[in-house]
């Protein structure tokens, strides 16, 4: 029989193209296969065979090339991309390609690559070669120390040296490695070799028992839990004790976390407890064929742990039995681009469409988690002390900046601290989360600051260079807008221009000046940007090569420094005043995360937050680090304004080169939508209300207008009923010029 294959691309049509595909069988369901489209050729997913199609045999293709050299995606990662594409209102065909590692989205014959090693040993030769090497080439020499430590045989006996993961290794470290394979020094293998020195597994405290024997106790199938755990206190073991488990039942565990730079710290205690595994991690920071090999790896059930940021959600993992995410609070699990999915909400549904349980692990878990946790949708686990025996949650102590008046950023109390801490050779944290010199440049004269003529926000003052050398650029953070700063003012022409405010370089400059025998560290997104180097400064903290830290958020989470032990906050208050209904409660996720990097050995820890509102309810939770008690607060305000969690919420976005014509686009769906609930009365348009279309909270973006358009319903089903008829009108509205998306369960309103 000469079936009609159908094929989902990636196409902003949210449709199935038929095929003549006479060589097609039900096994290559799910296969890649390349089709003419138009002048081009596609890459798509068959997802159906059927025995005739709507569209006139006269004008059927034929299928160019099914992939069979690649395993097919298997039925239950296709169910997981049609709820995807169905919830998120996204096009099927775009949801699978974006599941797909870029290199099998790219036309061309794929043949599927041999599974990358998963450690290496020294060769004979090799052993010798790196014992040459010296100090004066740092990097080689590093790395040289980390092969010929603990000597083991290999099985083979083929070499001797200690085996070191490829998890382990950071990018600068993986390109010596390839030039060390090249020289026939290193040795690869599929399947770890066994470090000499057993791993030291920590005795369960009573909590992590009392959390590991309720899952235990529920038995298999679908569970959701949530692991609410106060920084430091084990959530990681829990974790890896679960993995344990799941791997000697033969099955697959999938690890999620918020950021890359979370990764390497996390993989290297997986890669410890589980030297004998097959340890992948997938995310979009590795080469196109890296990701690939990972992919394919998992596919063909060789990865036994899959650790990855959101797009690892997925995988394709065919012994799946464990899914963990980690800071699940975290938003950086929403996808802000393409097919706006949480990375968290699609695990709990993959869980329960695959039968297995799903840990949810927070410090300051989202308020939609806690409320499904309160409400027994999901079962609550607590790890209330820190797994430390000696270790204590640090005392907070709130800085009044009225009476404390900060100079140059840091209050008295705080250069104090930092002072003390110097003095007793332990480490400090400066938290500050704006990067950059300062947030804008100020004439002195009349006023004016710089902003950038292509966004609605300031310019932001950036320097460049050290010493002598250092020069001035100014940055717009949204479109990349890099210039030199004016000599004179345009408005009034006074050239007495100077910074306002301060972001980490001004920071650093300051500390420096205050504490010039110290050695500072700034760790920012403009300081890490270069492959490797945050791993590299990670690395130089934990040495103690560090005394005083200054950093974003891009530190104020997931990392375990025993020698820090006191955490000054800068310029907090700027969220209690931001129109984000959600600003408060992250703030609160922010201080308590990076709360708590001090005092997580056995010296105790101590944070002080410089504030000009110490009374502030949500500052005195924090300073009695009680979690419960803000959210319980907090859900009483969302509850008593009609905001999520208690009501579903999806936003219509929309920009164009003119607000006019963003504006009118949404005003035009507004009436869509409400004619459609005059239309059907009592139907699905019940309870659903659309708001007028509002400015976004960042209006401009390189030159784009942004507006918004609001929907709000009591539940989910009744929202999605109505966006499902809603999305259908709007496709033949005139729109030229504008680019809209639909976002479901927004983290940005």
């Amino acid at each position: 029989m000469s079936f009609i294959a159908r094929v989902a691309l990636d196409t902003p049509l949210d449709r199935l193209f038929d095929y003549l595909a006479p060589e097609a069988e039900a096994a290559d369901i799910g296969r890649r296969v390349e089709v003419p489209f138009g002048p081009r050729t596609l890459v798509g997913v068959l997802v159906e065979l059927a025995t005739h199609s709507e569209v006139p045999a006269a004008a059927l293709k034929a299928l160019k090339h099914i992939d069979r050299d690649t395993p097919p995606l298997p039925a239950e990662l296709l169910a997981l991309a049609r709820f995807a594409a169905g919830y998120y209102h996204h096009p099927l065909g775009a949801v699978l390609a974006s599941l797909l590692p870029p290199a099998l989205r790219r036309s061309g014959r794929q043949v599927a690559p041999a599974s990358l090693p998963a450690s290496y040993t020294l060769t004979a030769t090799g052993r010798a070669e790196v014992a040459l090497i010296d100090a004066r080439k740092p990097a080689q020499f590093a790395l040289a120390a980390r092969f010929l430590a603990n000597p083991v045989a290999n099985p083979a006996a083929t070499s001797v040296a200690n085996p070191v993961a490829r998890a382990d290794l950071n990018d600068r470290e993986k390109a010596l490695l390839r030039d060390w394979l090249k020289r026939g020094w290193l040795q690869g293998h599929v399947v770890p070799v066994q470090p000499a020195h057993a791993v030291r597994i920590p005795t369960p405290t009573p909590d992590q028992e009392a959390a590991l024997a309720a899952i235990r106790a529920a038995g298999a199938g679908f569970s959701p839990w949530l692991l609410h755990g106060v920084t430091g206190s084990g959530k990681t073991e829990v974790y890896l004790r679960l993995v344990a488990e799941a791997l000697a039942r033969g099955e697959q565990a999938l690890i999620l976390v918020p950021e890359i730079h979370l990764t390497p710290q996390l993989s290297e205690r997986f890669a410890q407890r589980f030297p004998g595994r097959n340890l992948i991690g997938l995310h979009s920071g590795l080469a196109d064929g890296e990701r690939r090999a990972g992919w394919l790896a998992a596919l063909r059930g060789d990865a036994d742990i899959i650790l990855g940021t959101r797009l690892a959600v997925f995988t394709p993992l065919p012994r799946l039995g464990l899914i963990v995410v980690d800071e699940e609070h975290d938003t950086s699990y929403k996808q802000m681009e393409g097919m706006r999915y949480s990375a968290r909400d699609v695990a709990v549904w993959r869980a329960r469409q695959a039968g297995v349980p799903v840990l949810l692990g927070s410090a300051t878990p989202a308020l939609e988690t806690w409320k499904n946790a309160r409400a027994g949708r999901y079962r609550l686990l607590s790890l209330a002390a820190r797994a430390h025996a000696q270790a204590s949650l640090p005392k907070v102590r709130l800085i009044d900046s009225r009476n404390d008046r900060p100079k140059q950023g840091l209050s008295r109390a705080l250069l104090t601290a930092l002072e003390a801490t110097l003095q007793r050779g332990e480490q400090s944290l400066i938290f500050i989360n704006r990067r950059g010199y300062a947030p804008t440049l100020l004439c002195n004269g009349c006023g004016h600051v710089f902003p950038c003529p292509r966004c609605s926000a300031h310019l932001v003052l950036h320097r460049a260079g050290v010493g002598n050398a250092a020069g001035y650029r100014l940055v717009c953070h949204h479109c990349g807008l890099d210039t030199r700063p004016p000599e004179a003012c345009p408005d009034c022409g006074s050239v007495d221009l100077r910074p306002a405010g301060q972001g980490t370089q001004r920071v650093e400059e300051t500390l420096a000046e205050h504490f010039p025998e110290a050695r500072i560290l700034r760790i920012d997104r403009d300081s890490a940007a270069r492959k490797g180097a945050f791993s590299a400064m990670r690395d130089r903290v934990a040495a103690r090569e560090v005394d005083i830290l200054v950093g974003t958020q891009i530190v104020a989470k997931g990392h375990d420094f025993p020698h820090l032990t006191l955490v000054g906050v800068i310029g907090a208050d700027q969220a209690l005043v931001s129109p984000d209904f959600r600003a408060g409660e992250r703030l609160f996720a922010q201080l308590m995360q990076v709360a708590g990097r001090a005092g997580r050995a056995e010296h105790p820890g101590e944070v002080l937050i410089q504030t000009r509102y110490p009374g502030h309810p949500l500052y005195q939770s924090v300073v009695r680090h009680d979690y419960p008690g803000f959210a319980e607060a907090a859900l009483r305000e969302r509850r008593a304004a009609d905001f999520p969690p208690f009501v579903a919420q999806a936003v219509l976005r929309a920009e164009a080169s003119t607000e006019e014509a963003a504006l009118g686009f949404l005003l035009a769906a507004r009436e869509v939508g409400l004619e459609i609930g005059q239309g059907m009365g009592q139907g699905v348009a019940q309870g659903v209300e659309i708001f007028d279309p509002v400015p976004a909270l960042m209006v401009r973006i390189a030159g784009r207008h942004r507006l918004q358009l609001l929907l709000q319903a009591a539940t989910r089903n009744r929202l999605q009923a109505f966006l499902g008829h809603w999305l259908e009108a709007l496709a033949p509205l005139p729109a030229r010029g504008v680019k809209w998306v639909l976002d479901v369960d927004p983290v940005d309103v």
